[in-house]
């Protein structure tokens, strides 16, 4: 294996992007191609290198920077077919090559994480806006001009979910819906009294 070591590249879109890339092969094992090897290419090792700098600078300078990390698949397939094509007279096969990364300059990156962060921050926010419109609208179907009975029960609700205990005054419209949820029908006051 050889890295090909990082290097500046120049996109389509003009970033300067760090590009890193490793070269798996291996020297054939017949004699034509070890003496390929020796007397066909000067240091083959180096050449296959310059050859994977060369070709990586090539290929990332047509892509724009998104392009080319979400192409990185069609990159090695690039780099591969031309190296394997390039090496045959010296006696190497390439076995594999893989793009090890593609690093857009830092003030960019910080760019993209913002651009991210804001985009999740909108999604959250229109998560929040359609909670907010459904409330709104059960409070509309079930609760017309009970918005404080509405905004009373939701406290209730939080209490109870914390285990706390509520004292509620009787003749209150709460009483009749915490029994109504309950399935406890209130006793009317008149009938009480009489027995």
């Amino acid at each position: 294996m050889v890295d090909a070591e990082p290097q500046e590249i120049i996109t389509n879109d003009n970033l300067n992007a760090s590009v890193d890339a490793q070269v798996y092969f291996r020297v054939k094992s017949d004699e034509d191609s070890v003496k390929g090897s020796i007397y066909n290419v000067n240091n083959y090792k180096w050449q296959i290198v310059n050859l994977a700098r060369t070709t990586l600078r090539n290929i990332i300078g047509t892509l724009t920077l998104k392009s080319a990390n979400s192409e990185r698949g069609k990159i090695n397939a690039e780099l591969y077919k031309t190296l394997h094509n390039e090496t045959q007279s010296w006696g190497i096969e390439i076995v594999r090559t893989e793009l090890k990364e593609i690093d857009p300059p830092k003030d960019v990156q910080e760019t993209m994480n913002k651009v991210v962060k804001a985009e999740n921050e909108k999604i959250h926010a229109e998560g929040e806006a359609e909670a907010i419109k459904l409330v709104n609208e059960a409070a509309d179907k079930y609760f017309v001009g009970n918005a404080q009975l509405l905004r009373k029960l939701e406290a209730l609700e939080t209490s109870l979910g914390n285990n706390a205990k509520i004292v509620v005054p009787t003749g209150t419209e709460l009483v009749n819906i915490i029994g109504e949820m309950a399935g406890i029908i209130p006793l009317d006051k008149n009938k009480k009294d009489s027995k």
